[in-house]
């Protein structure tokens, strides 16, 4: 009895003991979080968008097992942030700076508007955070590290690809449209009506437009520059269609992009869309438009396709958590694990390491092969790297339900070789609407 007494005491004393000790190392692990903000206009599609991607990586990458610094384990914890800076920048810089002073983020990612990010990057300044800005499409704000690499060496821009770059896809795809007009529906020199909200990214390609339109044997029809959050546009374009247009360049990143894709399916306007249009790269477009979106053509950031072994993996997850493909918030998910990369590299949390940890990023995300400019770029350091042998987007085409790809489709980048043989499995040949050959046809005769 006595021996079955001492037993049961030493089972209960080592039974405590592994309870405290668990307790203790739950406690401790607790203590070991990294704080990744995510900040957005939550209220809108894309802020919806930031949140579920990151909330993705960051749990698996807690599944198997964290982040390693040195020798100790470390969770991601997320913290949420309404930017609200498509409807107000003064909201967005409230927003990081409560980010980073209220909840301790140590390292912040998303970002969308341009005009926004410009101001939150004085935040970032003054407070010494890491953040990868992802969505926007200008290089301003990289390019103030070629001015003062000191003051801004804590940003990197992960996506939209710099306009610089993407202005040769743009104009790649409006001369593959205004190939098709020549051969089907025997017009010499195809007019271009060029549809841009009036927003700082898209300054510089439509600036870049007038001249390259013309010299590539097309004629604007004329400029129209609506509100990023204009919600009725039937006057535009009207004024397209009486202008004659046989293509709409669009450059088109906000809610304004819903308004325009269901506004020319429903006035069916013999004119061809093709550039940029944010809101149709996701299948929700196809849903909230009743497929008024068909034969829309747009630059996508990736499409459905073995872009790498992750696009496809990344596109199913995005649709099973949050019911519809992704627009590019694959970008918020790759900036994620690059910060646990980094991270790693650096050993520390410590803002100069990570500076430096983050600028030796060599990752394969879902959109590419992801490589920041080297902090000694002449232009824009920290920014995403493009090309064939990096990220290099891709066009996208809805017809009847599917949103297909028409490019890369193997031929040289406005004579640029180093993309030839670069096609994915599944590229089809790009079509123009039907309704506009028929209308185009009726009207010759």
């Amino acid at each position: 009895m006595v021996a079955r007494d001492k037993r049961k005491r030493y089972l209960y004393t080592a039974f405590m003991v592994c309870l405290t000790l668990s307790l203790t190392l739950g406690v401790a692990y607790a203590q070991k979080t990294i704080k990744i903000g995510v900040i957005g206009p939550m209220k809108f599609n894309v802020g919806e968008e930031h949140w579920v991607a990151a909330s993705i990586a960051a749990e698996e990458i807690n599944l198997a097992g964290g982040i390693k610094i040195g020798d100790q384990r470390h969770k991601i914890e997320l913290i949420k942030e309404d930017s609200n800076e498509i409807l107000s920048v003064p909201d967005a810089v409230n927003a990081m700076e409560r980010l980073i002073t209220i909840k301790k983020a140590n390292f912040i990612v998303g970002g969308y508007r341009t005009e926004a990010v410009l101001a939150m990057q004085e935040v970032m300044a003054d407070h010494k955070v890491v953040w990868i800005n992802a969505y926007i499409g200008s290089p301003v704000p990289a390019m103030r590290l070629a001015k003062d690499y000191n003051k801004y060496k804590y940003y990197f821009r992960l996506a939209v690809i710099n306009p610089y770059y993407t202005n040769q896809i743009y104009l790649n795809s409006v001369s593959m449209v205004a190939k098709k007009v020549r051969e089907e529906l025997g017009v010499e020199k195809p007019r271009v009506a060029i549809m841009a909200e009036k927003v700082i990214y898209a300054d510089p390609t439509v600036d870049a437009a007038k001249i390259k339109l013309p010299e590539m044997g097309m004629e604007i029809a004329g400029i129209w520059r609506p509100s990023p959050t204009a919600s009725d546009i039937t006057a535009e374009l009207s004024a397209i269609k009486d202008a004659n247009a046989h293509v709409i360049f669009t450059m088109i990143a906000g809610p304004l992009g819903g308004p325009f894709s269901k506004q020319w399916g429903e006035l069916k306007i013999p004119a061809a869309p093709i550039g940029v249009n944010m809101q149709s790269w996701s299948d929700r477009q196809w849903e909230t438009t009743g497929g008024l979106c068909n034969y829309e053509a747009t630059f996508n950031y990736f499409g459905e396709a073995n872009i790498t072994p992750k696009t496809i993996s990344f596109i199913k997850k995005m649709k099973e958590r949050y019911g519809h493909t992704p627009t590019n918030s694959g970008v918020l998910y790759e900036a994620v694990y690059i910060l646990k990369e980094a991270l790693e590299r650096a050993g520390t949390m410590e803002s100069e390491a990570m500076i430096a940890a983050v600028e030796k990023t060599d990752y394969v995300g879902v959109s590419g092969r992801i490589m920041f400019t080297p902090k000694d770029h002449p232009q824009w350091p920290h920014d995403v790297m493009f090309g064939p042998k990096y990220v290099s987007g891709c066009v996208t085409q809805w017809r009847d339900g599917k949103n297909l790809i028409v490019w890369p489709d193997g031929k040289p980048l406005l004579g640029d070789k180093s993309w030839v043989g670069l096609k994915y499995a599944g590229t089809v040949d790009y079509q123009l609407p039907p309704w506009m050959v028929d209308y185009w046809t009726k009207k010759k005769k």
